[in-house]
């Protein structure tokens, strides 16, 4: 295999950037929630990033020919894709930025956890050990945390479950010929599979427009195109050319700017007990992805 290089200044300043992306991109869900139903938003958006993203694949010339041996990987994959993001497109419904995305990005427990049971060569050891007390430590804490406003038992719980989705795709990805295919055949998959389930549950989860204006369809846009499509595709790039863990180690800022931009943005109150969980669980994740 190809040895990787470690992350340098470029590659530190695009991984900032990406995590300061994905970090506003709950606050777009959160502010675009206001024109559409959050099930009704999350199909719109795998439906416009995979017209982008086929548009994407046929300007490079890359290929479309999906290898039948990845075909139950992709299935998967895409389906924890579809819960995932109904989930966490339901819990920024009912809860404030600040909470939420304490709880979805506490996705690196969870995976941690999978990899030592499912990956012999990731167990738990040393620091990767207290790295995940400290930041489950963290989690519990923000879930005690009952007293700011926006605060939903439902959308919490929602939140910490679309965690469990996103370290549960990653894990198949890992451990099935999926991970032999290509980022954009990958991504494809997702949106292939979420699109069409999401359009068609919306109505069940309630109304499916709430008076979108312009900035409700910026919004809509910029999550499909900017984030999906081009945001992924990036990371992936970058996946491919540093070495992992140290690509992995950025992510423990994007719970942090996701937390700052909604209380800059959106004015949510955040509290002296939600501001220690947020440490919590960033100090676990960077030392759950260290070597």
């Amino acid at each position: 295999m190809e040895e990787k290089r470690p992350v340098d200044a470029a590659g530190a300043a695009a991984l900032i950037g990406i995590a300061a992306l994905l970090a506003f991109n709950q606050v777009v869900i959160k502010m675009t929630g206001g024109g559409f139903g959050p099930v009704f938003q999350a199909g719109l958006r795998s439906a416009i990033a995979l017209i982008f993203l086929l548009g994407w694949m046929r300007v490079l010339g890359k290929p479309l020919a999906f290898p039948r041996a990845a075909i139950l990987g992709g299935l998967v994959t895409g389906l924890l894709f579809t819960i995932e993001f109904m989930a966490i497109f339901t819990a920024l419904d009912l809860t404030a930025v600040s909470r939420s995305s304490i709880l979805f990005y506490s996705m690196p427990i969870w995976l941690a956890l999978g990899a030592h049971v499912l990956l012999p060569g990731e167990r738990l050891s040393g620091l990767r050990i207290a790295g995940l007390g400290l930041a489950m430590g963290g989690v519990v804490l923000a879930l005690l945390e009952r007293d700011a406003a926006h605060v939903s038992l439902k959308g919490d719980a929602l939140a910490v479950f679309a965690a469990m989705c996103w370290a549960g795709l990653a894990l198949v990805v890992r451990v099935t010929p999926l991970s032999r295919v290509s980022a954009e055949l990958q991504l494809m998959c997702q949106l292939v599979v979420s699109a069409p389930i999401l359009l068609v549950l919306s109505p069940v989860f309630g109304d499916l427009f709430r008076d979108p204006q312009p900035l409700h369809w910026a919004g809509l846009m910029f999550q499909a195109i900017g984030v999906v499509g081009l945001g992924f595709m990036i990371w992936f790039r970058l996946l491919a050319t540093y070495r992992a863990n140290g690509v992995a180690s950025f992510s423990f800022l994007s719970p942090v700017l996701a937390v700052i931009f909604g209380w800059l943005v959106l004015g949510e109150h955040v509290g002296g007990q939600v501001w220690l969980a947020l440490a919590l669980v960033a100090a676990g994740i960077y030392l759950i992805n260290r070597r």
